[in-house]
């Protein structure tokens, strides 16, 4: 009798029978031999049948079997340096065909992007794939590990929102039931802040919408984010939170994946094992002469765009705190530095190699009168605010928090180019399927 296995549990059936149920991944041989490769969902390993060690027929139908095909195969467990994949293989003794493919539409060749998103159902079987998919599993349960540990509440945000988080147009809109409009959220931020209030620190974790008509590499127009939240908090306490948490998730994946990282993604490790606390940090100012030295155009006074985060953080081997950003071009909610009124108490967390921003947060405005001003400022509707007004009226106090996106964080951790093979089902401008 031999055990069921899984190939990540493999090691430890070295020298014994078992049992794999999977797919054919790919395979090469000859009349005596046959080297199939198998995955189960949990890894990939490599089998090795002989003639003489299975039936005849067993081995005609291995002869003849198509890629992604579903099997059973039994066999002994062998050490091997030399054997791709996981230094085991399987030196098979049974083998049986569960459902034969049909011809598989993604070969060794190469594929465009289209061909290969338009094939996303496919695609996800394929190793690479698999490897930034389990790293993107691992981000986030280090994201909860770490906030659970710290005695961050989960309280979910709602996702249908009856107006915009941060003033702007780049909503989602759905029809209510009394013929109101209904938005998809932003972010679950301003909820977190009632929360906050509630029981001290909490966060909120999933999906998120933004309506933007952005074809960038960073950009989807669905995406998770992790937004923790903190009473008696300042902008100090909160860029100090974010490099606590941003650390400990490279940490774990590195500890986690380090194998997948360099042997199937090919990602320059360097980085990433420099990810340790203090980041650099610089005031926008600061930041604007730099990109100005660096031989950028940039208007004092307005946002950063891609090329100005690329040029920036290629002068750093560890993420970059930008702080100080001018208050005319942040959300409402954003605290005015006291000592520098034109500038709001908030940060951006730029990732190195070019990556941009990962994380963005600050100290909120924790007093009524100049949050109302602000919210006529910007020329929202206050009573759509009014319970967010009451957060200041009963209670108020420092508080601060950030977001960040899960896509963009596993999109430089991986080394990947494009934010679209960091999430299972991509939706972007121009896709909404499969």
């Amino acid at each position: 009798m031999s055990n069921v296995a899984t190939i990540a549990t493999i090691a430890s059936y070295a020298g014994k029978p078992v049992t794999l149920k999977g797919w054919l991944y790919n395979k090469r041989g000859s009349g005596k031999i046959q080297f199939l490769q198998i995955r189960d969902g949990s890894g990939f390993i490599q089998a090795v049948m002989g003639r003489s060690d299975v039936s005849e027929e067993e081995f005609e139908a291995a002869q003849g079997l198509s890629q992604e095909s579903s099997l059973q195969i039994t066999g002994i467990v062998k050490q091997d340096d030399r054997a791709p994949f996981c230094g085991y293989e399987l030196q098979v003794t049974g083998f049986e065909v569960v459902s034969k493919s049909a011809e598989y539409p993604i070969s060794k060749k190469e594929h465009g992007d289209a061909f290969l998103m338009d094939h996303r159902h496919l695609w996800l079987r394929s190793r690479r794939q698999h490897a930034i998919l389990r790293i993107r599993a691992t981000i986030i349960k280090a994201v909860r590990d770490y906030l659970d540990s710290n005695d961050y509440l989960l309280v979910d945000s709602p996702i249908f929102t009856p107006n915009a988080c941060e003033g702007t147009s780049t909503l989602f809109e759905t029809q209510w039931f009394d013929e109101r409009k209904a938005f998809l959220s932003q972010s679950g931020q301003l909820y977190q802040e009632a929360a906050a209030m509630a029981f001290n620190k909490t966060y909120c974790f999933g999906p998120t919408f933004r309506a933007e008509k952005s074809k960038t590499r960073r950009h989807l127009n669905e995406f998770w984010m992790v937004e923790p939240e903190a009473a008696f908090m300042d902008l100090d306490g909160d860029i100090d939170l974010a490099e606590d948490f941003l650390c400990f998730v490279v940490e774990r994946v590195l500890n986690t994946h380090e194998k997948e990282l360099s042997e199937v993604l090919e990602r320059d490790l360097t980085i990433l094992k420099n990810t340790r606390k203090p980041f650099p940090r610089l005031h926008y100012l600061d930041a604007c002469k730099k990109i100005q030295e660096l031989g950028l155009e940039i208007e004092i006074g307005g946002d950063f765009g891609s090329p100005h985060e690329t040029a920036l953080t290629k002068q750093y081997d560890k993420p970059l705190v930008v702080t100080h950003f001018p208050a005319a071009i942040k959300a409402f909610y954003m605290k005015k530095d006291p000592e520098q009124p034109e500038y709001a108490r908030c940060m951006d967390i730029l990732a190195p190699e070019g990556y941009g921003e990962i994380i963005g947060g600050g100290q909120r405005e924790d007093n009524l009168e100049l949050l109302l001003a602000e919210i006529k400022r910007h020329g929202l509707n206050q009573s759509d605010f009014e319970w967010f007004l009451d957060l200041r009226r009963y209670g108020s106090v420092p508080h601060a928090g950030f977001g960040m996106g899960i896509e963009r964080c596993v999109a430089w951790i991986c080394g990947l180019h494009h934010v679209r093979e960091t999430i299972p089902f991509a939706r972007t401008l121009d896709r909404l399927s499969p």
